[in-house]
């Protein structure tokens, strides 16, 4: 019988603690904006001055040789 009170009161104690983090939350400002955010990424500020360096294989460099075998031994 004891466990059963100790268990409640484990739970009471854990439930309180989420109520608490929830109104934190909301009174600091964390769930104002939900939307904005993810959208940030998607969007660009400035184009790049200038392209990197991007080496582009030939296409005969990217056919495999009858030579080269894929499977393992």
């Amino acid at each position: 019988m004891s466990i059963l009170f100790f268990m409640i009161g484990i739970s009471l104690m854990m439930a309180l603690g989420f109520l608490g983090a929830f109104i934190w939350s909301m009174r600091t400002g964390q769930q104002d904006d939900l939307y904005t955010p993810s959208l940030r990424m998607l969007l660009d500020d400035s184009p790049p001055d200038e392209l990197p360096n991007v080496v582009i294989p030939s296409e005969s460099s990217r056919r495999i040789s009858p030579k080269t075998s894929t499977t393992a031994v």
